[in-house]
């Protein structure tokens, strides 16, 4: 009796193997280095009418007429709309050819549903490149270095002993954007940092931070802190953005004497635990948010942060819920702040967002400063 055998796979079912895990590869590379248009739009039509032979040999059985949606697709991912257009004239065109070569047997109305509709989502596609020219496969990786230029500027620089801060920011919905972000600096042995919420939500809010979080940084360390609020507005008065405000709240430490200077464009009050009565006060600073009106001044409030005492600086995503009164959301993250002076400080930003803010359908930021002694 011979001993079975194992055989290996045929070449025709190896070659397939190997286009299907290129696949990845391919649309990696479209995404970082897309073709250039012209070229992109002769291979796309070389597919199309590839599609119309190979069909004509193997039968619409094996190779219908509605196959002609992958040019299609592939255009509005690759193509303008100039170019995109003689891509659906050439596709209409083998369409039309299939048709009539194969004598009408393939029942038209169905494939022609489903063609046109392709078309209808590529043209859209095409549309969006043209007006932005981020369209395609490119807008998606856009919106991801968005995404990650926010992240970054909402890094806080590490702080010398006997201090440690804490910034969290969460999109509303567990969305990719936020219209929550931070700005931080350190000039000689000032700390500066602004919690900033945009109006909004989603990408519009994202857009709108990424620009202010670039303008409101580079105001730290420039301006005294009197003078950071008024100027703030200033910018965002100047954008003349329909129904575009944000509101602010900004942050001075000394961190030779503790000593601090807060200020607030219409933002909730700020919490200062004080570690001498072992409770959470709220440090009261008036203004209106940014954006809003010309020649506005800005009541700051001062404070000392003494050995064992913490800031908290937050947006109304943690606090505010509809409904509900304010105060009763500020008690409650103050409440939970209370169990954070048991268990130290460190990572008390993620607590405080997770069990402060069970309603998730807002943006939510805070930042969390504590000396240790």
């Amino acid at each position: 009796m011979t001993s079975p055998t194992t055989t290996s796979a045929s070449g025709p079912a190896r070659a397939v193997s190997s286009v299907l895990l290129a696949v990845p590869a391919w649309i990696t590379r479209l995404r970082t280095d897309p073709p250039p248009e012209p070229l992109a739009q002769a291979g796309l039509m070389v597919i199309s009418v590839a599609l119309l032979g190979l069909g004509l040999v193997v039968g619409t059985r094996w190779l219908p007429p509605g196959v002609q949606i992958i040019p299609l697709l592939g255009g509005g991912l690759l193509l303008g709309r100039r170019s995109f257009g003689r891509l659906v004239f050439l596709v209409a065109v083998c369409l039309a050819l299939s048709f009539v070569l194969e004598d009408g047997r393939y029942a038209p109305p169905g494939a022609a549903l489903v063609v046109g509709f392709a078309g209808l989502v590529g043209y859209e596609f095409a549309r969006s490149r043209d007006e932005t020219g981020l369209g395609g496969l490119r807008g998606d990786s856009v919106l991801l270095e968005l995404k990650r230029r926010l992240q970054l500027q909402g890094e806080l620089p590490s702080l010398p002993d006997p201090y440690r801060a804490e910034a969290v920011v969460k999109p509303a919905g567990g969305g990719p954007f936020s219209g929550d972000f931070v700005v931080s600096a350190m000039t000689g042995h000032r700390f500066e940092v602004a919690l900033v919420d945009v109006s909004g939500k989603g990408v519009e809010a994202g857009t709108r931070a990424l620009l202010l979080s670039g303008a409101l940084g580079g105001l730290l360390g420039a301006k005294a802190p009197q003078d950071y609020l008024p100027a703030a507005n200033a910018y965002l008065v100047r954008q003349d953005w329909e129904e575009g405000f944000a509101t602010a709240v900004h942050l001075t430490v000394d961190l030779l004497t503790g000593a601090y200077t807060l200020g607030s464009a219409g933002h909730p009050p700020a919490a200062h635990f004080d570690a001498g009565s072992g409770h959470w006060g709220l440090a009261t600073a008036e203004g209106p948010a940014l954006g809003l009106l010309h020649d506005v001044s800005y009541v700051l409030t001062t404070g000392t942060l003494r050995p064992g005492d913490a800031l908290l600086l937050y947006t109304d995503g943690l606090v505010e819920v509809p409904g509900r009164d304010l105060s009763v959301g500020i008690d409650k993250l103050l409440g939970v702040a209370e169990r954070l002076v048991t268990r130290g400080f460190e990572g008390g930003g993620e607590v405080l967002v997770k069990e402060a803010a069970l309603d998730a359908s807002d943006d939510r930021g805070l930042v969390l400063l504590w000396r240790s002694r």
